[in-house]
């Protein structure tokens, strides 16, 4: 039987997002190893927010219209 992935949440990924543009912002210097494996991981986390942001959009959008 497979199992069904649970969905990441916007909130979750907005807060990695904070994370990571905070570690970059509040250091003198960036450790080089960790710089591309840090932007993968923002990119990801920029990606799923902006796909729910996105969705919810749609969504409302969607409902104002039938209001119309």
């Amino acid at each position: 039987m497979a199992k069904i992935a649970k969905a990441e949440s916007f909130k979750e990924n907005y807060a990695k997002l904070q994370q990571i543009a905070n570690q970059l912002t509040q250091t003198d210097e960036v450790d080089i190893d960790q710089l591309v494996p840090m932007v993968d991981e923002a990119s990801r986390a920029y990606q799923i927010c902006k796909s729910r942001l996105d969705a919810v959009e749609a969504a409302l959008s969607q409902r104002l219209d039938k209001e119309d």
